[in-house]
């Protein structure tokens, strides 16, 4: 224990002393978490839509007709609103179309008829898209009902009848569909990536470039107690970086954090081991530091693009969505928001926790394993 306490205390200086390091430590990820909160939003495909429709009339099965032909909507069905919340709770639902009783009756007899939209904002950007989409089915849908109807209709409503059926809309989650509610936590997430993944690999790698690593073999240090030494120091900054970017956030931006702080940092404590594992196998493939940069960076690239950070997975190829499956930027991002936005606990990131601690005991075995066969 000793022994890997000198060594912490070594990495702490050598990374204090580095004045190259600082800036890449303590100004990178904070102009990254101010800044790209703001970037572009794309267009959104793939909506899952749940509807309800409880008046089961000619009129409201033409309703659904129109969303089942839209190119933007996935449409499903559930029998009761309770059924419908819960798919949304879940995240298995993007919003749902409540049709009440009477629709049909309420729309021909007194020329106007109320629908319910529930829609899940926190990404506040694909909820305002969602709401527009359906905007504009319904106001179709309006049309069709005048030219269809308008014989059957009352003459003195017909001058007032523009829009015959209106629309409620009940926002969850994120009421302001403000971007920067959705963005701000997946940023904090390539924050500690960039820390753990970046420094930790390069930091390994100098040791082969200065020959200093033949003689640490020769000593009586074990390779467990030079890895952990190593990889420790950056586990601690990656947690801290994560403390001040959620404080940032909080106060620049003023990210709602309905969840638990403490499950949101057990489960970055296990991230922190998956990406020092991955900076680790790089290493042991490098033999400089640019090398492992490159490297790093490849990887990293892809991770972020294809991690529903910028774009939701549902809009990628079905071939990249299986690739999001190795993707562990991909799991970090959707546990975090779930847990600062949408309040979700344990029981609703459990699963998620145990896919990425067995990735992290197969990337860090591998990587010490790999460490140990070349050295």
């Amino acid at each position: 224990m000793k022994t890997i306490l000198f060594i912490i205390q070594k990495e702490f200086k050598q990374i204090f002393r580095n004045k190259s390091m600082l800036p890449i430590l303590f100004v990178m990820p904070f102009i990254q978490l101010i800044i790209l909160p703001f970037a572009a939003d794309y267009e959104i495909k793939n909506i899952r839509l749940t509807i309800v429709d409880m008046d089961q009339s000619v009129l409201s099965r033409q309703l659904n007709s129109h969303f089942q032909a839209s190119p933007f909507f996935n449409v499903s069905y559930t029998l009761t609103p309770e059924e419908a919340e819960a798919l949304i709770q879940h995240n298995d639902s993007d919003l749902y179309l409540e049709i009440p009783p009477r629709f049909e009756y309420r729309l021909l007899k007194e020329q106007r008829a109320s629908l319910h939209l529930s829609i899940d904002a926190i990404n506040g950007s694909k909820a305002g898209v969602s709401q527009a989409y359906v905007q504009s089915i319904v106001r179709d849908f309006n049309k069709e009902v005048i030219a269809e109807w308008v014989p059957q209709l009352q003459p003195r409503a017909l001058a007032a009848i523009g829009q015959p059926v209106d629309i409620t809309y009940q926002n969850w989650f994120n009421p302001d569909l403000d971007y920067n509610t959705f963005m701000v936590p997946g940023i904090l997430v390539l924050l500690i990536t960039m820390i753990a993944g970046f420094l930790s690999g390069m930091n390994i790698v100098k040791e082969k470039e200065i020959g200093t690593i033949e003689q640490i073999n020769v000593t009586p240090i074990k390779k467990y107690q030079f890895v952990i030494g190593k990889l420790l120091p950056f586990w601690l900054l990656g947690l801290m970086e994560l403390a001040i970017g959620m404080v940032l956030g909080k106060i620049i931006f003023d990210i709602p954090f309905v969840g638990s702080i403490s499950l949101v940092f057990a489960f970055a404590s296990v991230y922190l081991l998956l990406i020092l594992g991955v900076g680790l196998l790089i290493s042991t493939f490098s033999n400089t530091q640019q090398q492992s940069m490159f490297l790093t960076w490849f990887f990293m690239v892809i991770f972020i693009l294809m991690s529903g950070l910028f774009t939701p997975i549902e809009s990628m190829p079905h071939w990249a969505q299986v690739l999001t499956w190795f993707n562990p930027i991909a799991y970090f991002v959707d546990v975090i928001r779930l847990v600062m936005l949408k309040g979700s606990g344990w029981v609703d990131i459990k699963q998620t926790f145990f896919q990425i601690l067995a990735f992290a005991i197969a990337v860090n075995g591998l990587a010490v394993w790999n460490y140990r066969k070349r050295s």
